[in-house]
């Protein structure tokens, strides 16, 4: 404690304790106001530290972010995402024999049971890739349930492997089916972004051809969106974690909450602007657009909530994003000309600077997974399948000290005692 602010009510002044994070915001500890009759009103969390953490830190107006203390930029660039998970997971990062050591722990557990497979019969075709990705995950409870430990750090390490080694192998085996194509399984000797690439795009019984240029694209990807400190499927994680609930089932509960089209459908909404706007002679007209407060368009993937300079993590893809439109050769791609149309105008108009509407994240990622040739709906799918680390990291975290059951609080503003009034006399 550095020091305390006070509060006055009906006249009586009181100390609330200061918290000193060693990073960042330090924050007023409020918990005792209940006892004077009060809670504190924060509508979407914006002003609330619900938890302490050690994993994730972002300074949204300096375009920080960092894992366990290492900028994204760092980690990106010169590390592989097993070993980001790792450091998610452990704290620190790993020497070259734990290294090895984990990636085939990740690879012994990727393969998934066959008659667990015959999950996927229940869905169509046509079932989006997020339903069918939130039941296997809440699924595989049924096969880790008995004699699980949620309060041993060994069983939570456990249950950490099989998700991410676990995640890849659904997310595919999702996609496989909404396209009517037989299941691909993990192949052993392929590192992580490899193997779930083969298993969509590979042929079951041939020899595995993946691009080094599009496994490292993913493999960053995955990296810049590992983890992102408390936000809305990270915080539904922690929350159906602190009821002791199968960890199965709370990153379900993180899946189905990522699916929102204001979370982890961003980049979906890209491409659905990048559809609308159709061709490059028609940008400037959806600029207007964008700039008139009258009209409801709005540009998708420029700017962010949180990065109010700019986006550390668009900056690492922005090349990787480059890199994969070279080798895919999709020069004359419509929507894709019409993406680097609109991140021109973005990073040179002024009204676009002024108002820090760079690309971000989503932009970049959107456009990369479509030279890819990854479907739109499956977008959403590969989010889900980068965060599991970060989501992982923060059930365990949580559960490796005290902790609540969480239970938020309201401004209760409906009627008060009413007497019933039976229903013949109503």
């Amino acid at each position: 404690m550095k020091h305390t602010v006070q509060i006055t009510i009906d006249g009586v002044t009181s100390d609330l304790p200061v918290l000193e994070a060693s990073v960042g915001l330090d924050v007023v500890d409020v918990r005792s106001l209940i006892q004077k009759g009060l809670y504190t009103y924060d509508p979407g969390f914006l002003s609330t530290a619900a938890c302490e953490s050690a994993i994730t830190y972002i300074d949204g107006d300096a375009g920080v972010l960092t894992y366990r203390g290492y900028p994204i930029e760092q980690l990106a660039d010169q590390a592989e995402h097993l070993e980001v998970c790792y450091l998610l997971l452990h704290g620190e990062l790993p020497s070259a024999s734990e290294f090895a050591a984990f990636k085939q722990d990740i690879a012994d557990r990727m393969p998934i049971d066959e008659h667990f497979a015959n999950l996927f019969s229940g869905f169509t075709s046509e079932s989006h890739p997020m339903s069918m990705l939130c039941a296997a995950v809440a699924g595989l409870a049924a096969q880790f349930h008995d004699g699980l430990d949620i309060y041993s750090a060994e069983h939570r390490l456990e249950s950490a492997k099989q998700l991410i080694a676990k995640i890849p192998t659904l997310a595919a085996m999702s996609y496989r089916k909404s396209i009517g194509a037989a299941f691909v399984p993990p192949d052993p000797s392929l590192g992580y972004a490899e193997n779930f690439l083969n298993m969509c795009f590979g042929t079951p019984g041939q020899a595995p051809n993946v691009s080094a240029t599009l496994a490292s694209a993913l493999d960053k990807i995955f990296i810049l969106h590992a983890d992102h400190e408390q936000n809305a499927s990270t915080s539904t994680v922690r929350i159906a974690g602190s009821t002791e609930a199968n960890p199965y089932a709370a990153i379900a509960a993180g899946i189905a909450a990522l699916w929102g089209p204001s979370h982890g459908g961003a980049n979906e909404a890209v491409l659905d602007m990048l559809n609308e706007i159709g061709s490059v002679d028609r940008v400037s007209e959806f600029v207007a657009r964008a700039k008139d407060k009258e009209d409801p368009f709005k540009l998708m993937g420029f700017g962010h909530r949180v990065y109010k300079n700019f986006d550390p993590r668009a900056t690492v893809m922005q090349s990787s994003c480059h890199a994969v439109l070279a080798e895919q050769g999709v020069e004359n791609e419509p929507l894709l000309e019409v993406a680097k149309a609109l991140e021109t105008i973005a990073r040179e108009e002024d009204y676009f600077i002024e108002r820090r509407l760079y690309p971000n994240i989503d932009f970049y990622s959107g456009i990369t997974l479509k030279a890819m040739g990854i479907p739109t709906p499956m977008y959403t799918a590969l989010f889900a399948l980068g965060r599991m680390p970060g989501w992982i990291a923060h059930w365990s975290e949580m559960l490796s000290a005290p902790f609540k059951i969480g239970r938020p609080r309201q401004l209760y503003l409906g009627p008060a005692s009413r007497d019933f009034i039976p229903l013949n006399e109503r």
